[in-house]
């Protein structure tokens, strides 16, 4: 290992001390881990806040294999060490996808899953890019294969990943379409650059959609009766993403209808890829995605910010779904 100065034995961490609510997330101390090869240590600045977490700490979504039991899928920070066959400087400010592990004073990540704080972002902002930007990019361009010019219906538009879709999907070309839950929160997703914010409790967005001519992709993280519902939003030859399951992972559908209009129903989650994978996604990200946010045509939109050992608090906030955009937990600040 090739190390930086100061780097301690211990550290402070947030754990998941039994499964629950937010109430569950405790402060504790665990042993610094030395990273391996291909790896980088990351003095954490800032974490992310992500639904997995939530999930993770509900004991709904398991960490994969070999990764840490410790939420947190996204960090910002300084390179504080390297392992044999890395080529990042140490000090290097950094953001960066984890496996897991982010809710701690240091974490380690393959340096591959690692990209430059861009140009106008502090810490603070870089942080809430990791997680979003990996996911939409793989789902909405890569699997989904939006196109300039087509229609995306983006459910739940003000959150981390629906403020992250508005803007991508905007900046190459289409015509977004989004769901939110209030007024506040629809005028917020049309000044992003949706065409239209469908307030969800007021309006059926499959009916608003047809009236549009059916949207050729749709993007969501709700699930449940939505699927049926995403089906008839859907032109001929049209995408669906699925990404979560917020209103459950079953529903009762037709079919007939996937076949004769030759529809594809398709998803992914992002953390039990490969670190190859991951690797192939922050590299596009890097080539077509970061001179968009340098150059201040995306940016990362913010909620809140919550210190280290208010997690349960920054818990709370996302689970109420009042927030609109990101929420980080500022472990050392920068």
């Amino acid at each position: 290992m090739k190390d930086g100065a100061n780097i301690p034995d211990e550290m402070e961490v947030v754990e998941i001390s039994e499964y629950g609510g937010p109430e569950v997330l405790k402060p504790a101390r665990r042993t610094v881990a030395e990273p391996g090869h291909g790896d980088v240590l990351i003095r954490v600045a800032w974490a992310g806040v992500n639904r997995p977490d939530a999930l993770q700490r509900a004991g709904n979504y398991a960490p994969p294999p070999g990764a840490s039991d410790l939420p947190g899928l996204e960090v910002s920070g300084t390179v504080a060490a390297v392992g044999p066959g890395v080529d990042l400087e140490i000090g290097s400010e950094v953001c960066a996808l984890t496996p897991g592990g982010g809710y701690a004073e240091y974490v380690v990540t393959p340096a591959a899953h690692c990209l430059p704080v861009p140009d106008g972002l502090d810490l603070k902002r870089a942080a809430c890019l990791p997680e979003t930007f990996f996911t939409v990019w793989t789902n909405v361009f890569q699997r989904g294969r939006l196109a300039a010019g087509e229609r995306v219906l983006i459910h739940g538009g003000s959150s981390g990943i629906g403020t992250t879709a508005i803007q991508l999907a905007r900046e190459f070309g289409a015509r977004v379409f989004t769901t939110a839950g209030n007024a506040e929160k629809c005028r917020f997703c049309e000044e992003l650059g949706a065409e239209r914010a469908i307030n969800y409790r007021e309006e059926a967005f499959e009916d608003v959609l047809d009236e549009a001519g059916g949207a050729h992709l749709v993007l969501d993280m709700v699930g449940g009766d939505y699927i049926a519902r995403n089906v008839k939003a859907l032109a001929d030859e049209g995408r669906l993403v699925q990404i979560a399951f917020l209103g459950g992972s079953k529903a009762e559908l037709n079919f007939a209808p996937v076949m004769m209009r030759r529809l594809t129903i398709t998803g992914s989650t992002l953390r039990p890829q490969s670190d190859a994978a991951k690797a192939r996604i922050a590299d596009a990200l890097r080539e077509q995605v970061w001179p968009l946010l340098s150059a201040g045509k995306v940016a990362p939109v913010m909620d809140s910010t919550f210190a280290f050992a208010d997690a349960a608090k920054a818990h709370a906030r996302m689970e109420s779904s009042e927030h609109i955009g990101k929420i980080v937990l500022e472990v050392a600040g920068g």
